[in-house]
């Protein structure tokens, strides 16, 4: 038998000044044995900054390579926005842009590799996808704040994210590195 996924509760006070959303998340959050702990907390920022009616993590996790990380589906069933983390395949992406109004990727390592896939022109609809990096000092802090269960405050404005937990704060940027053309 394999090794298992690790369970991690997150509850968030989020404050999303940019977006106008102020919410007070609750929600679990599996690691993944091949996932690392930076790749774990893209996902998580991921979906506070997307926080929607609607968005959830896919039920097969990372280990299903038919579906996004996270997606935004309305209440016909539709995906509405499809959210991938890290560095996903070309066919994975042509995939996301003829399935889901909208696609994001929010890259744990430096995205230059996946800006050249992008520029390639293998993609349906390349040109709209958005692409976004955490800074390594935001992501080097949150590797070293998540626990078992971790109780943040989240405020992001004008790029800037910061997390507190009781006992520690880490601030770091969330940089658009690519807007959609089209």
């Amino acid at each position: 038998m394999g090794n298992r996924a690790t369970l991690f509760r997150f509850r968030i006070e989020l404050s999303d000044i940019d977006r106008g959303v102020y919410e007070t998340l609750d929600f679990r959050a599996a690691l993944h044995p091949s996932e690392t702990t930076r790749f774990l907390a893209t996902r998580v920022l991921a979906y506070a900054l997307n926080f929607q009616e609607g968005i959830e993590f896919t039920p097969g996790g990372i280990s299903d390579t038919e579906e996004p990380a996270l997606r935004v589906v309305t209440l016909d069933g539709r995906i509405n926005e499809w959210i991938e983390i890290g560095n996903p395949s070309a066919k994975k992406l042509h995939k996301a842009t003829k399935s889901a109004s909208k696609v994001k990727i929010y890259a744990h390592k430096d995205p230059n590799h996946l800006m050249l896939e992008l520029a390639k022109g293998d993609i349906h609809k390349a040109s709209e996808i958005e692409v976004y990096f955490f800074s390594s000092e935001l992501m080097q802090g949150l590797e070293e704040l998540i626990e078992k269960d971790n109780k943040w405050s989240l405020m992001h404005t004008e790029g800037s994210v910061t997390v507190t937990t009781p006992t520690k704060s880490v601030q770091g940027e969330v940089r658009q590195v690519r807007e959609p053309r089209g």
